[in-house]
């Protein structure tokens, strides 16, 4: 098997994933994930397609991730080691699917106004 690459974002988040047979091991920007999302909640994240399909210990993931925050970029992982099981075997689609995880979360931050101090906050309204 080659090595299967695909691509994960959330918000500004991107995340670029290669996946090859191996032992499990997954690596963030050179650095191990459980260093690189030290909260137990992102770990689940970061492995919750790995357990689904029950593809834990049999594949190696290398991941280079930019942009955004922490939660971002765990969300945006997870999206791209999804549609790398994917494209591996076509069987692995059906669960994710029901799970949500190969749906892209579309949500962005609102831009700021002209005119206001937030995107939807305005300056205080003076009536005389």
């Amino acid at each position: 098997m080659d090595i299967i690459n695909a691509i994960g974002r959330r918000k500004t988040a991107v995340a670029r994933v290669y996946i090859k047979e191996g032992t499990g091991s997954v690596t963030v920007n050179h650095k191990d994930y459980k260093v690189y999302f030290p909260t137990e909640v992102l770990q689940y994240v970061v492995n919750q397609a790995m357990t689904l399909t029950n593809n834990v210990n049999n594949f190696d993931i290398k991941a280079n991730i930019a942009g955004g925050g922490f939660k971002g970029q765990a969300e945006a992982l997870r999206l791209g080691i999804s549609r790398a099981l994917c494209k591996i075997d076509l069987e692995n689609r059906p669960i994710l699917k029901q799970n949500g995880l190969l749906t892209r979360d579309p949500r962005m931050v609102e831009r700021k106004k002209p005119g206001q101090k937030k995107a939807r906050k305005k300056f205080q309204f003076s009536k005389r």
